[in-house]
């Protein structure tokens, strides 16, 4: 059952993909989880996240971007010049952060060298900064564009129907997702935090109705055996900069004396805190629901909900001490991340800042020693 996660979540071409293309359906990639997935599944449409893994070199990313700025991006555009997207049908593009805003027009420049690597479809979807009632209708506006230009372009219809069965599927992945995360807050978790993590990452690749299938009957699993894993071990939160990188969650437990039991992830289960509610207007619910989910810093002057978030998880899951990594030049997180480590150690919660690369550049040893050295620290003051 974990390997069929697994797959899902190291693979860029895993076979759900494949799977979809056999049978005439169209595959949508996107770069934020500001995108309401429950529209392009409604559309009959697989909403695969953007991932930037298994890039072996970053000669057309940085030829487009330049050397300073995050790699995350960089590596997507590498793999797309790398024709790893080629059997998607389409992209949207949303400004995430400044460095997601530019993938959308070097990509568009990197076609003109590379001709062929830009889909059929390309699209930017604009998100507000702000949550006011006026910025929400603003949202709203853009989703509606949306959804009009996937029904243009391929030449379908979107009902009221589909959408709300699409919100309903979606919320009942939400729904096993925090019954996993139930399981995280145990004094003894009974998985690792590799093999969670894999599981939230390939929530967002996979068919919604596959994933939710095979995580309940994952769930059972649990409940059921695997009773006393990562017990005595010093239980740490990764926090941070956007990362579908399974190998961090694996260098941090590559230490004997630490499990993972919590994040707060682009790709985690930050997302999946709320269910979307059902209305008359899907739309209307989406726009609100996905715009107030303020757990991202691009997200203006809410910090402080976001703090509070935070360490209410830190307790739920019973946290030891928190690893806040983020990738180099991410300004956001390398912003906050700053102002997180500050009030954490107010609080008396021992906090390791990492700056890292994300891809091929990966500092392993340097990262290895940071965390052994962290594990150590609060093996002796705890």
């Amino acid at each position: 059952m974990m390997e069929t996660f697994l797959k899902a979540a190291t693979e860029i071409e895993h076979p759900w993909i494949a799977d979809w293309k056999q049978n005439g359906k169209p595959i949508l990639g996107y770069s934020c989880s500001y995108v309401p997935a429950e529209l392009l599944d409604a559309a009959g449409i697989l909403p695969v996240r953007l991932r930037g893994i298994n890039t072996d070199g970053m000669e057309i990313g940085d030829s487009y971007f330049g050397p300073y700025i995050c790699s995350f991006p960089k590596c997507i555009l590498q793999l797309a010049g790398k024709g790893k997207y080629k059997r998607f049908d389409g992209v949207v593009i949303t400004p995430g952060c400044d460095s997601m805003r530019r993938l959308y027009e070097c990509w568009e420049k990197a076609n003109e060298d590379h001709p062929g690597i830009l889909p059929d479809f390309f699209y930017y979807l604009d998100v507000p900064h702000k949550t006011s009632s006026h910025r929400i209708d603003w949202f709203k506006d853009e989703l509606e564009a949306f959804k009009a230009a996937l029904e243009g372009h391929f030449g379908l219809k979107i009902g009221l129907n589909d959408l709300q069965q699409s919100i309903q599927v979606y919320n009942k992945g939400r729904q096993l997702l925090r019954e996993l995360e139930a399981l995280r807050t145990r004094d003894s978790v009974p998985l690792s935090g590799y093999e969670a993590f894999a599981i939230t990452v390939a929530g967002a690749v996979m068919p919604r109705h596959q994933f939710n299938e095979l995580l309940e009957a994952l769930l059972q699993e649990l409940q059921e055996s695997r009773k006393n894993q990562h017990s005595g071990k010093k239980r740490l939160m990764v926090a941070g900069s956007i990362s579908d990188d399974l190998d961090l969650i694996q260098l941090i437990e590559s230490n004997k004396d630490a499990v993972v039991v919590a994040d707060n992830l682009c790709f985690g289960s930050r997302y999946q805190e709320a269910d979307i509610s059902l209305s008359d207007d899907p739309l209307d619910t989406l726009a609100d629901s996905y715009l107030k989910a303020t757990t991202c810093p691009r997200m203006f002057g809410d910090y402080k909900n976001r703090f509070n978030s935070l360490l209410g998880k830190i307790k739920r899951h019973k946290v030891d001490g928190v690893v806040l990594q983020n990738i180099r030049f991410c300004d956001l997180h390398g912003s906050e991340n700053g102002l997180m480590e500050r009030d954490l150690e107010k609080e008396g919660i021992p906090t390791l800042k990492l700056e890292r690369e994300y891809g091929p550049l990966t500092e392993t040893g340097r990262i290895r020693m940071r965390i052994d050295a962290f594990i150590e620290y609060l093996n002796k003051n705890l």
